[in-house]
C-alpha cells in the first residue's frame, strides 16, 4: 500500500478558498423580472420624444434601436422591444433610470407650479387687490397696473359670463414672472 505524502493529511480547507468560490445563484424566476423591468423600461424611452430622448446617456446602437421602435407598429414593434430589453440587459441601466425621474420630476414640478399658479390667478379674480400685495410679494417685477387692468377685465367677464380671456391672459402673466 502506498502512503499519501504527509501535505496531504496535514491539509486543511481554507475557509477564504470557500469564499472565493461561493456561487450566487439567482432564480429563473428572477431572471425573467428583471427582464420584463428592462422592457418596461425600453417602453418608457419609446414613449419620449426626441428632444427627451437628447437628455438621456444612450449609446448610438441604443438610441437606433428605441428610434426605430417608434416607428414600426404591432409584431415589429413587440419585437423591437424585446431586443432594446436585451441590449439593456448588457448595458448599466442606472443612469438611464436616473435621466428618466429627473425627466418625470420635472414635469411633476411644472405641473406643481401650474396648479399653483392657477389657484393665485383665480384668488387674485376673487379678491382683487388684497390677493394683489400676495403677486406683488412673490414677483417684485410685477407690473401692479397691468395686473389690475386685467383682473377687472377678468371679473367683468366672469359677471356677463363671456370667454374668460383674461383669466388665461392672468395666468400667461404669472407664468411669465414664475419663469423670469
Amino acid at each position: 500500500m502506498i502512503n499519501p505524502p504527509d501535505e496531504w493529511l496535514d491539509h486543511q480547507p481554507d475557509p477564504q478558498d470557500e469564499e472565493d468560490e461561493e456561487i450566487i445563484w439567482v432564480s429563473k424566476s428572477e431572471i425573467k423580472r428583471d427582464a420584463e423591468e428592462l422592457k418596461r423600461l425600453g417602453m418608457e424611452m419609446m414613449e419620449l420624444s426626441k428632444n427627451e430622448l437628447d437628455r438621456i446617456p444612450l449609446d448610438e446602437e441604443l438610441r437606433q434601436a428605441i428610434e426605430l421602435a417608434q416607428r414600426i407598429k404591432k409584431e415589429g414593434r413587440r419585437r423591437q422591444i424585446q431586443l432594446i430589453g436585451k441590449m439593456l440587459r448588457s448595458r448599466d441601466e442606472q443612469p438611464i433610470r436616473l435621466a428618466l425621474d429627473k425627466l418625470k420630476n420635472r414635469h411633476n414640478q411644472q405641473v406643481a407650479l401650474f396648479h399653483k399658479l392657477e389657484v393665485l390667478r383665480d384668488r387674485l379674480i376673487e379678491q382683487g387687490d388684497s390677493a394683489m400685495d400676495e403677486v406683488i410679494e412673490l414677483y417684485p417685477t410685477a407690473d401692479r397696473q397691468q395686473l389690475r387692468s386685467l383682473i377687472r377685465n377678468a371679473q367683468k367677464e366672469k359677471a356677463t359670463n363671456k370667454p374668460p380671456k383674461s383669466s388665461r391672459q392672468i395666468f400667461q402673466y404669472l407664468r411669465e414672472l414664475a419663469g423670469a
